[in-house]
């Protein structure tokens, strides 16, 4: 039996009942579209996170969409940002009608470099949009300093990140407004696509409301620009709210894998996570890095092991985005990681004996490379 990369079955076993009470009590409520459900969900969430006001949308990418339209940015802008990271993080900047300009990352963290943020602001740019990659944030203070200075917006990118902290600010918690993703997958996961934009600014999240509702203030009539149908439902929520009471559980769980995977893979020369300083990670997934990345997950693969790669084409490599100019070779950290890095097994219902077996079948394939 396949030892899957990520896996919610066992999960779901275990709080099904919950669950299909959530939808039960979504169904007889009489309301299947913003009602309760959403706006108790969005002001768990944001209290959860630290900030006033939480604004649910339909997923994850529309939650930056969103986002960046509230925050002013628009045709012409430029948003800073970084390649390595999933495609709907460009994509949404893109969809804006911005230009994503990319720095490179951080050889240790696979997070922003920082040191590179002021040399990519140029009269253009109106955000920075850090990504808080993998489980862990990037070092804020430099990029709120930076962003400060030149009269720029920050909205984070906490798709991976639900719950970590960085110097004892909660993700999400530290710019003008941070987008979440609750793809099935996510440390928060619901059972298909969500999202939300939380923000600590009462216009903002007035703005974020408006746009997420086609543009409307009142029923049937645009107020002004146009925005898009980007409601997070009612059932996602009512799931989302229950599990939102266990997020800190999960998180104990997925670091305790971590943790057994730092002791079992300690001296195989695989390339462990790094923790950067200030940060409390929650391990979204646990990516890994090794020279002879392709012929482990083959041998893994054979034996009844999927592993991961996230990501193999930084984002400025894609045909899709070839209109940018970036030649190879223009972010030397992030094309160099796209060739080593791996992700192994991690979900919180992962069993320990699945575990044993990734660990012990690494340390065997390494030993024998």
């Amino acid at each position: 039996m396949t030892i899957r990369v990520w896996g919610y079955t066992d999960e779901y076993e275990t709080e099904r009942q919950e669950i299909l009470g959530a939808v039960d009590r979504v169904f007889r409520s009489g309301m299947l579209v913003l009602g309760r459900s959403v706006a108790d969900f969005e002001r768990e969430f944001a209290q959860y996170c630290g900030v006033e006001h939480g604004v649910g949308v339909d997923n994850g990418t529309n939650a930056i969409v969103l986002g960046l339209r509230a925050l002013g940015v628009g045709p012409g802008d430029e948003v800073v940002t970084v390649s390595n990271t999933a495609a709907p993080t460009i994509v949404a900047i893109d969809a804006v009608g911005a230009t994503p300009v990319f720095v490179d990352v951080d050889p240790l963290t696979c997070l922003m470099d920082t040191d590179a943020l002021s040399s990519a602001i140029t009269e253009r740019t109106r955000c920075i949009l850090p990504v808080h990659l993998y489980g862990q944030c990037v070092a804020m203070d430099p990029v709120l300093e930076l962003a400060e200075r030149h009269g720029l917006a920050v909205l984070e990118d906490v798709a991976q990140a639900h719950g970590a902290t960085h110097q004892g600010r909660t993700a999400g918690s530290m710019g003008d407004a941070a987008a979440f993703s609750f793809y099935p997958t996510k440390v928060l996961g619901a059972y298909g696509d969500g999202g939300i934009t939380i923000t600590r600014n009462q216009e903002t999240a007035a703005e974020l409301r408006r746009l997420r509702y086609y543009g409307m203030v009142d029923r049937y009539y645009v107020e002004s620009t146009p925005g898009h149908n980007s409601r997070l439902d009612e059932v996602h929520a009512e799931i989302l709210r229950g599990k939102l009471t266990r997020l800190d559980r999960y998180i104990a769980d997925r670091r305790a894998i971590a943790a057994r995977y730092e002791e079992g893979l300690a001296d195989t020369g695989i390339g462990l996570p790094v923790l950067a300083p200030g940060n409390d990670h929650v391990y979204y997934v646990y990516v890994v890095r090794h020279p002879e990345r392709d012929r482990i997950i083959a041998e893994m693969s054979r034996i009844g092991v999927e592993l991961n790669i996230s990501y193999p084409w930084p984002v400025h490599t894609m045909r899709g985005f070839a209109h940018l100019g970036y030649e190879k070779g223009s972010l030397p950290v992030t094309e160099a990681l796209a060739d080593q890095i791996f992700s192994l097994p991690m979900y919180p219902s992962l069993r320990r004996e699945d575990q044993d077996k990734v660990i012990d079948s690494l340390r065997t394939i390494l030993s024998n490379g």
